[in-house]
């Protein structure tokens, strides 16, 4: 053989080495197709043979491989594990043969762990058989599964010749069980999965026993309070069945509302948040509501007695109504008429509307009194005796200085004293007018000049006391005059300084004239 052969050679037992490899890595990692395998050990399979479901909480999750006896008369099932989410058993696994159909057809039920507290730890993983038989599956040993007797064998042992065998074995099964108590404890407990439960079951009260004894003490205090209403109890019961019945007759519309009822959740989360909201902003309000309600406890309070004294407001009120009704009746043509005015006057309205908005914006009230003001004191004059017009615009008697008071030019609102004191007093009048009026004198001689009269023929037509010098001018006149007995008003320069003499006519006159329109 040249070194060409055997390269060939070693290059196919190579292959063939790394082929076994592959093969026994495959088988290693849990069967020869690469998936979960478990061996389940049973103390009875029959009715289970090989492709048949595995399953778990009703989903088939794998097939039944093969189904062998074992050194202990007992059946080892091979479970082939294909749903990937499943394939990690762990040690508190079990699994069970179940009736698939009537025929006899059986299924292996599983759960890959108990149920437990969420955050607890999980069991380890299944055992691996590493040697011999089932090597590279994992291992649930036989205190992990259960075998229930299926309901025809029950029915076989009644009927013969099974009920005649089933009375030798029960014969012998004494001396065939003797010493084994607890391999047929434990057989009877896998055959009946249901007693296993209840073991546990008994082993949790066991293990709460004294919580148990607490609990009936704690139950009779309990129930005390009922026992002494049991009468309201029981009839509490009994109307309990009668809604009960109620509801039951309307299972349909009750059946409607469940279905109802999501949406109406759907809509009720956005109800609520805006309850909340309303909530947040209405708290203030609440909370000033609060600081207010003393005052309006005491308002509410005192609403009785302001109720009491409104009554007889309140009924002359309604007697005013009834008096006043054909009235305010008995107006409304005069409301028409109004109306119409009203509709008439609307454009002159607005027209005075606007003209005195421009008469307030403008300072026309202003510009007003000031053509008052102005007016006044161009028409006016003031002297020493006091005001005098210089112009009449209107022409009236009572615009004209008079010796005698006129009755319809007096000022007074009322006459006070007596007939006999007013007698007296024009008497006094008539004998001598200027009397206590020398301002009224005086002006009676300048109104007599001003009309033509000579200076002396003024003074001859109205005689009377003359004032003095200081008061027809209000100074210290600059010349002294003759004679207080004929001294008189003349004005004769302009600095006022220059008094009226009878020798003096002329010159005179003109500054009395002057003296009146200016002022002086």
């Amino acid at each position: 053989m040249g070194r060409k052969g055997f390269a060939a050679g070693l290059a196919g037992i190579l292959a063939i080495a790394s082929i076994a490899a592959v093969v026994l890595l495959a088988l290693a990692a849990g069967g020869s197709n690469g998936g979960y395998t478990v061996r389940a050990i049973f103390d009875d399979a029959g009715n289970v043979i090989s492709g048949e479901d595995v399953k778990i909480d009703g989903v088939k999750v794998g097939t039944v491989g093969s189904v062998t006896p074992t050194t202990q008369a007992r059946a080892a099932v091979v479970l082939n594990i294909s749903n990937p989410g499943f394939k990690d058993f762990r040690a508190d696994a079990s699994c069970s043969v179940r009736p698939q159909a009537l025929i006899g057809e059986k299924y292996v039920d599983c759960l890959p762990t108990q149920p437990r507290v969420e955050g607890t730890p999980l069991p380890p993983p299944l055992r691996k058989i590493k040697h011999g038989e089932g090597s590279g599956q994992y291992l649930l040993p036989v205190q992990n599964t259960h075998s229930p007797v299926d309901v025809d064998l029950l029915g076989d042992i009644s009927r013969l010749p099974e009920r005649q065998r089933l009375t030798i074995i029960l014969n012998e099964l004494g001396t065939g069980l003797a010493g084994r108590g607890s391999d047929l404890n434990a057989v009877i407990r896998r055959a009946d999965p249901a007693l296993q439960e209840l073991d546990k079951v008994l082993a949790i009260l066991a293990g709460e026993n004294n919580v148990l004894a607490q609990l009936a003490v704690d139950s009779d205090r309990a129930l005390q309070p009922f026992a002494r209403v049991r009468e309201r109890v029981a009839d509490f019961i009994v109307q309990s069945n009668k809604v009960a019945q109620a509801s039951a007759a309307h299972r349909g519309a009750l059946a409607a509302n469940l279905k109802d009822f999501p949406p109406f959740l759907r809509q009720l989360g956005p109800a609520m948040e805006r309850l909340q909201r309303f909530a947040e902003q209405t708290t203030p309000v609440f909370t000033d509501l609060r600081a207010a309600a003393p005052g309006i406890n005491q308002a509410f309070t005192n609403l009785p007695a302001f109720s009491r004294s409104s009554s007889t407001f309140f009924k002359n009120l309604g007697q005013t109504a009834k008096v006043s009704g054909p009235a305010i009746v008995g107006t409304q043509p005069l409301l028409k008429r109004l109306e119409s005015f009203g509709n008439a006057a609307k454009p002159f309205s607005t027209n005075l509307a606007t003209l005195l908005t421009s008469f307030r914006e403008t300072g026309g009230l202003e510009r007003l009194l000031d053509f008052s003001f102005l007016g006044a004191n161009a028409a006016n004059g003031y002297d020493a005796l006091g005001h005098f017009l210089r112009t009449e615009g209107v022409a009236t008697i009572c615009l004209k200085y008079a010796i005698t008071l006129r009755g319809e030019c007096s000022r007074k609102l009322a006459n006070s004293g007596s007939t006999a004191a007013a007698t007296v007093a024009q008497a006094a009048k008539a004998a001598n007018p200027f009397a206590n009026e020398p301002n009224g004198l005086i002006m009676e001689r300048t109104m007599a000049v001003v009309k033509g009269a000579s200076p002396a023929q003024a003074i001859a037509e109205f005689p009377g006391p003359n004032p003095t010098a200081r008061e027809l001018v209000g100074g210290v006149p600059s010349v002294a005059p003759a004679s207080a007995a004929t001294t008189q008003p003349v004005g004769g320069s302009t600095a006022g300084t220059t008094y009226y003499s009878p020798s003096a006519e002329g010159g005179e006159a003109g500054g009395m004239l002057l003296n009146y329109l200016l002022g002086n």
